[in-house]
């Protein structure tokens, strides 16, 4: 049997290293000259950046990430998550409600307030449970969290109304305990989200690493500079052509978004309606290049002030030190836009000098920095609305009645982190064969 694998990023290659472990025959066809979607990672002028976001290393699967690790080997490096929040001027600990006491202290006092308001509430049954993100984020940490960081910080990086969004994504977000929250108030240090509290990140050659491990294990068996244009059955078999060349599989699985999946498909027009109703973010990351040998001592940073383009900042070396030449730093700004946005009509310089003087403005970086290179990515986030689990039961049925499979971040429409990735790949492998 041969399979074909759709997309050659993260889910492709992963889907492809598990399936050679069974003894399949398999062939990646990716549209891009190389692999690793996401995972690419762009050197220039000595500098290696993270186009596709900044990525670490981390999972609650403690399988899952010693795998990841060992494809690495060698080149993985450990680190201890530092990260801010930066509000109203001050470094606040992240996650926001584990770092109250470096709020101004009107913030801090109403941050605590409304939370214990919001649990005596709770206790008296007068909270109605939340239908919606926006709800969500009031019902679990009260109105001063809720407002001050976690709804605008939502509302940029989404560019979509919370309360139109599903609480599917926020609800794997640790809910605090009370003691924790009094004491971050006190200033007594306490720590959230602590599966990723240590991550681990390649020594060189930045996250793509992770992707050309991957490729090293299934090397042979990938074909790039393919787009999937058109897939239709013939009998048994599977045609995949990108209109000037095709191959036959006997099975097919997809990785590439399900849009592209199902215009190739040329699916029934009530299936590319809902396929169109499907909610995404695209993103631009600005590398910079800092004349400094060493900014800070931050993993990354949060941005929720709507008034400056990045939502995020993360500063490389602090990763790994073989990301920036020596006596010099970098950061990597990300934005999201959605397409037809004010930001979507932004030129890649325009975008550029916006950021730089943001972060120059919020005395992040010096004025000597320099913007070496701007990217753009189509698909970045999966957009979860109150209607999409509706969306993806008619797609998943139209896909299951027709025999094609579809996994992965965007193949699934699923908001997965690296190692959900794998494993999904991993446990996809495992039931098919």
């Amino acid at each position: 049997m041969k399979v074909g694998v759709l997309g050659g990023g993260l889910a492709g290659l992963s889907l492809g290293y598990f399936l050679k472990k069974k003894g399949l025959d398999f062939m990646i066809l990716e549209k891009n000259p190389e692999t690793g979607g996401l995972l690419k990672s762009v050197e220039v002028n000595g500098f290696t950046f993270d186009v596709g976001g900044s990525h670490i290393i981390f999972s609650k699967d403690k399988e899952i990430l010693t795998f990841m690790v060992s494809l690495l080997g060698e080149n993985a490096l450990r680190r201890r998550r530092n990260t801010k929040i930066l509000y109203k001027g001050h470094y606040v600990k992240y996650p926001f409600e584990n770092g109250l006491s470096d709020l101004p202290k009107e913030d801090t006092f109403e941050c605590l307030y409304y939370f214990i308001e919001n649990l005596i509430r709770k206790e008296k049954g007068e909270l109605k449970p939340p239908q919606n993100m926006k709800e969500w984020f009031y019902y679990t940490f009260g109105k001063g969290i809720a407002e001050k960081y976690l709804v605008p910080y939502n509302e940029k990086i989404w560019k979509f109304p919370p309360e139109k969004m599903s609480t599917v994504w926020v609800e794997r977000i640790p809910q605090p305990p009370v003691e924790d929250i009094i004491k971050s108030a006190l200033g007594i240090p306490t720590e959230g989200y602590t599966h990723q509290l240590h991550f681990y990140y390649p020594k060189y050659g930045g996250i793509q690493s992770l992707a050309r491990a991957f490729e090293r294990e299934i090397e042979g068996n990938i074909l790039t500079n393919f787009k999937v244009e058109k897939i239709k059955r013939e009998g048994n078999k599977w045609t995949v052509s990108d209109g000037k060349r095709e191959f036959k599989f006997d099975r097919i699985i997809s990785t590439i978004p399900l849009p592209a999946l199902l215009r190739a498909l040329d699916a029934p027009e009530h299936i590319m309606k809902v396929s169109g109703d499907l909610y995404y973010n695209s993103l631009i990351t600005v590398g910079i290049g800092v004349k400094r040998e060493k900014l800070n001592d931050f993993s990354w940073l949060y941005i929720p002030d709507k008034k400056v383009l990045t939502h995020r900042v993360s500063f490389p070396p602090n990763y790994s030190p073989y990301v920036a030449p020596n006596g010099y730093s970098s950061v990597l700004a990300e934005i999201t836009y959605r397409e037809g946005d004010s930001i979507s009509r932004m030129d890649d310089e325009e975008i550029a000098q916006r950021t730089l003087s943001d972060l120059v403005n919020l005395e992040v970086i010096p004025e000597d920095s320099e913007v070496l290179l701007t990217y753009r990515f189509k698909y970045a986030y999966v957009l979860y609305d109150v209607d999409f689990r509706r969306k993806l039961d008619e797609i998943f049925n139209y896909l299951n009645d027709t025999g094609v499979y579809s996994v992965g971040r965007f193949g699934s429409w699923e908001y997965a982190n690296m190692d959900r990735v794998i494993k999904m790949s991993k446990m996809f492998v495992n039931q098919i064969t």
